[in-house]
């Protein structure tokens, strides 16, 4: 089938949140995706999940589309050498395309629209960082005059932890992150953790593509299998295949790995097995993390063969991208950072945020998708049936090995 783009448009419009967290990419992740560390019940070792805070969390601003912020420079010098806004970044490239970027933006858009000061900080030592890494680039933000800290991936919990007990007048937003605790057990309340409904999306973007006739699918994670984020991702997308392939009445194979993506980082081994997989069939796979989408595009373009992306839309990157399966980042920050100035933190701060469909905050760019089976009416009628609650996307992912009706999953 020839679903390759003839355009590769940029995204202009971003997802509106109407608010109530897989891989470094989530969520996530850098989901991304480094993605977010919130644990899911029933699943091993897994935690119970952040409560879904609904209606009770107030919807934030739209993004007028104004300024974009591929206009905003990344850096900036101050007149006072301080900077009140701060992002620390996940594994990965700051501008990965995919989580680490999508966060960055915004940081950089509140501060432009609010005519303040921004800085961002790569822990040292790259994908090798520590928690004393990690550390010291929340700890440099603070010392360069940061009111709030934005940090992005489930690795920088232990970090995280340390520095929002030791300095508990700045404000820290968590993305894609759990409350945290301090050493005596008690809430750490200048933490603002954000997390995402990943398996919503996931199962949007697998649903789409085999409604779209896809019959042989790949998910290449992040994280090695420890990021929720990607977890979530991952096991929505198995889910969606395997719904539309009982309504269509076929069989789906989807290989499933999580080989090469321990670092969110592209790599030749990835982009080997990428390739692999689509000499022997494999029609389309899902990049979910980070900048492990260079790797797979790059197999993609090689057999003529295509991709879903993550995190953020992924089109204007490859014209592999049938579709990506996205989150608001950027729209989630604006909003948490927005409550550091407005008074009221305490609606987040240790507080669990947990953001889906229902607050408009995951889902596919219509906009920008190749789709030409799969109608926007009709992903429109499975979004409007998940935002409702008339549909509920399992998020507990220690099921993925279960018998699919009209799924072989074929895990690595």
């Amino acid at each position: 089938m020839n679903k390759k783009k003839f355009l590769a448009l940029i995204l202009a419009m971003v997802m509106v949140l109407s608010l109530a967290a897989c891989g470094g990419g989530s969520s996530g992740g850098d989901s991304g995706t480094s993605g977010g560390d919130t644990q899911q019940s029933g699943g091993g070792d897994a935690q119970t999940p952040p409560a879904d805070t609904g209606s009770d969390v107030q919807t934030p601003p739209a993004d007028t589309g104004a300024v974009s912020a591929d206009d905003i420079d990344d850096t900036m010098t101050s007149a006072d050498n301080t900077y009140e806004m701060a992002f620390v970044t996940d594994v990965g490239q700051l501008k990965d395309k995919s989580f680490n970027q999508g966060t960055f933006d915004g940081v950089k858009l509140y501060a432009n629209a609010n005519g303040l000061s921004y800085k961002y900080y790569q822990p040292a030592n790259a994908t090798e960082a520590t928690d004393d890494d990690r550390y010291d680039a929340m700890k440099a933000a603070v010392d360069s005059g940061a009111t709030v800290v934005v940090c992005a991936g489930f690795m920088q919990e232990g970090a995280l932890t340390r520095a929002a007990s030791e300095f508990p007048d700045t404000k820290f937003i968590f993305i894609d992150g759990h409350p945290l605790s301090d050493a005596n057990g008690n809430n750490l309340t200048n933490v603002a953790p954000i997390a995402f409904k990943e398996e919503q999306c996931g199962y949007f973007a697998g649903y789409a593509v085999v409604r779209e006739g896809f019959t042989k699918l790949g998910f290449s994670g992040g994280g090695g299998g420890t990021n929720d984020a990607c977890c979530r991702y991952g096991y929505g997308y198995v889910q969606g295949a395997n719904a539309a392939a009982a309504e269509m009445g076929v069989d789906v194979s989807i290989n499933y790995s999580w080989q090469y993506g321990a670092s969110f980082s592209a790599s030749p081994e990835l982009q080997t097995m990428a390739n692999g997989w689509y000499q022997s069939g494999t029609e389309i796979i899902f990049a979910c993390g980070g900048a492990m989408f260079q790797s797979i595009a790059a197999a993609a373009s090689a057999n003529d063969a295509y991709m879903v992306g993550v995190d953020v839309d992924q089109s204007s990157q490859s014209d592999a991208v049938v579709t990506s399966a996205m989150k608001g980042l950027s729209e989630a920050v604006q909003w948490a950072v927005a409550k550091v100035y407005d008074g009221t933190w305490d609606e987040i701060g240790g507080v669990p945020t947990s953001l889906g469909a229902a607050e408009d905050s995951v889902g596919l760019p219509t906009d920008t998708w190749s789709l030409e089976n799969y109608t926007v009416a009709e992903y429109e009628e499975l979004l409007a049936s998940v935002k409702s609650g008339a549909f509920v996307v399992d998020n507990d992912f220690s099921n993925l090995e279960q018998d699919w009706s009209n799924v072989t999953l074929n895990i690595t």
